[in-house]
């Protein structure tokens, strides 16, 4: 190893680090605000309920955590929750854009009011807070790291037979907002990259929640695994690896990237 290398340890460590994580206590924000916190970064956990959030971050690894109710949809609150989020914490270095909240709309019967919620959170939201963010770290002069969470449905289209039958759908909003997220990223990547601001886009493939969607739908998780290569869903868990690398210096040299986490499903 060269004098000047540092290890991979010494790549992935947050410790000193401050990383905001909206939605943190759903299903997969949960796992990758633990995967942030378990490489020694304080953090910033959002939710619309306010009690949720400041018990989720009570129970993260490390100590210094702060629990803030925060909706993404209500865009004229996001520059106070920056500011109180600065003044609680220091300093901001990662944001994590993931929250999301739009009603799941089906193909023939989707409104414009349920794209213009889907798209005021999942795009215009996201686009603010990371704005502001960026503005913070470019004050700092310290760069940092912005994560958007996209989905396989930014960049493919689902196969209409798994939902055949089911009272589930792919909701078109949903692929809609998520296809303008992942360009999104490219686009703020190139225009922030100039002051060390990264940012990158995780879209996850197929992560259920297990057994809930199963009970609630049978055969739908099958016929999702047989569109898989890897031939089973995701684990929350497997998510915690991408974001670290993203987050931290490991992935320092990455921006502007879509990362699929989809078990193959993209790859046909």
């Amino acid at each position: 190893m060269q004098a000047s290398e540092r290890n991979v340890h010494s790549l992935m460590n947050l410790t000193g680090k401050v990383a905001i994580v909206t939605g943190a206590a759903g299903w997969l924000g949960s796992a990758m605000s633990r995967a942030l916190a378990e490489a020694g970064a304080r953090l910033v956990v959002t939710s619309r309920d306010a009690s949720q959030a400041k018990a989720f971050a009570a129970s993260l690894p490390g100590v210094g955590h702060l629990g803030l109710a925060f909706s993404q949809g209500d865009t004229d609150s996001i520059p106070a929750f920056v500011a109180t989020v600065g003044e609680h914490m220091g300093a901001i270095d990662i944001l994590v854009n993931n929250a999301y909240g739009g009603a799941p709309a089906d193909i023939d019967s989707a409104t414009a009011d349920d794209f213009d919620q889907a798209y005021h959170v999942g795009v215009t939201g996201c686009f603010l807070l990371a704005r502001d963010i960026a503005q913070h770290l470019r004050g700092r002069g310290s760069g940092g790291s912005i994560i958007n969470i996209g989905s396989m449905y930014g960049v493919v289209a689902s196969y209409p037979e798994a939902y055949a039958g089911l009272d589930i759908n792919s909701p078109p909003n949903y692929h809609g907002l998520k296809g303008g997220l992942v360009h999104l990223t490219r686009h703020l990547a190139v225009y922030w990259a100039r002051d060390n601001i990264r940012v990158n886009c995780i879209s996850p493939g197929p992560f259920p929640k297990l057994p809930a969607i199963d009970k609630a739908h049978p055969g739908f998780i099958k016929r999702l695994e047989e569109k898989t290569p890897l031939g089973r869903m995701g684990k929350p868990e497997e998510l915690k690896g991408i974001v670290l690398l993203l987050a931290s210096d490991a992935g320092s040299y990455i921006t502007g990237q879509n990362i699929l986490v989809d078990g193959g499903w993209t790859a046909w």
